[in-house]
């Protein structure tokens, strides 16, 4: 075993990095989830809503692969959004095999909105980093994720900023 910054014998609850993700993560999503209640949506389904919003990925399987779920989650995810009427389902012209996603007007609403939502619970979550830290904070994030080769490609979208699918440029937000 290579030497680290973590020592076995010393590995602890707090303060490890481990606990600080985690913790972050739960924050950021418990934020998340009351800001997106009033839409109907969970912190966990916006992902869905705005991949097929901005059109990077149509199928159950690419949404599976790009948001690093397993396939029954998404499954279930998806039975859960589409009861709730924000998409539905439907054979590809192409493949009939095929299963592809689409927004209904219910969903396409939501999408509209979840930029604004985002954006301000982000801003009030970073308050008081600078726009250099938040990069930094991004890049470290990025480089930890990629250290992983089975979830490296998680990432690799988001390097290229504009085309990131939770990033918008000024184009997206004029969508049908």
């Amino acid at each position: 075993m290579s030497e680290g910054a973590y020592v076995p014998g010393k590995v602890g609850v707090v303060p490890s990095l481990g606990y600080f993700l985690s913790t972050a993560r739960n924050v950021l999503a418990a934020r998340m989830d009351r800001a997106v209640a009033p839409l109907g949506l969970t912190s966990s389904q916006i992902g869905v809503i705005l991949l097929l919003w901005f059109e990077h990925a149509r199928t159950p399987n690419e949404m599976s692969r790009v948001l690093s779920y397993d396939t029954g989650s998404m499954t279930r995810m998806l039975d859960r959004l589409e009861k709730k009427g924000f998409l539905v389902r439907q054979r590809s012209h192409a493949d009939r095999r095929v299963v592809e996603l689409a927004l209904t007007p219910l969903g396409r609403d939501a999408a509209q909105q979840l930029p604004d939502l985002i954006a301000a619970v982000m801003n009030d979550q970073l308050r008081g980093f600078s726009a250099d830290e938040v990069t930094t904070l991004v890049s470290l994030l990025q480089r930890f994720i990629a250290n992983d080769a089975d979830t490296s490609k998680v990432c690799s979208h988001v390097e290229g900023g504009a085309d990131a699918p939770f990033s918008a440029s000024d184009d997206d937000h004029d969508k049908p």
